[in-house]
């Protein structure tokens, strides 16, 4: 005579209402993780591209003082490309800046989902006469269209400037420059 199967053999496996509870939690959990992961890919881009120029700021301020030549990185906005330029004097010319290849990683590329906006500090004009911050960006734009970079000289000082680097979900940083010890200080900015 054949036994029965008692009630605990009957109930090794999972129940349809049980399966349907735990897929329901996992798609609440994925639902709410997802958008997270988002903004902590996006975060990820805009601080790996400011580590990156950081660096390219790095190497030209030491090249500029171990070679004792001045240098400028060089910023495309458009393309994202960047390189290291030293300055040439011509005979009865103003002296111009050309490509150099001494420079360990001295060229690259930026991506291109982060957006570059270079402000420099001009003649001091703008503070002085109390006008308000569009002014200044309008007197950068304008002084960002003559030069797009930042020159390091061999003295170890730097031309006072800022790298505002923007993500695709209006997330900024800021690379400023001190123009006395040629060093770059990140600073968070407000979303916009």
């Amino acid at each position: 005579m054949e036994e029965l199967p008692s009630k605990r053999d009957r109930r090794r496996g999972f129940t349809l209402i049980e399966l349907m509870v735990v897929i329901v939690l996992i798609g609440i959990m994925t639902a709410m993780i997802i958008p997270e992961m988002k903004g902590t890919y996006e975060d990820a881009l805009l601080r790996s591209t400011s580590r990156e120029l950081i660096n390219v700021f790095n190497a030209a301020y030491s090249h500029a003082v171990s070679v004792n030549q001045v240098l400028r990185v060089r910023l495309d906005r458009k393309s994202g490309r960047y390189s290291i330029e030293k300055r040439v004097r011509e005979a009865g010319r103003e002296s111009n800046f050309v490509p150099t290849h001494d420079v360990s990683g001295g060229e690259g590329e930026l991506d291109t989902r982060i957006s570059i906006e270079i402000r420099k500090s001009g003649d001091g004009s703008a503070n002085a006469s109390g006008e308000g911050s569009a002014q200044v960006r309008e007197d950068n734009s304008r002084v960002q269209e003559r030069d797009e970079g930042i020159t390091f000289y061999p003295d170890g000082t730097a031309e006072a400037g800022e790298i505002v680097l923007r993500d695709r979900d209006g997330f900024r940083i800021a690379l400023r420059i001190n123009p006395v010890t040629a060093r770059v200080h990140i600073v968070e900015l407000a979303r916009e």
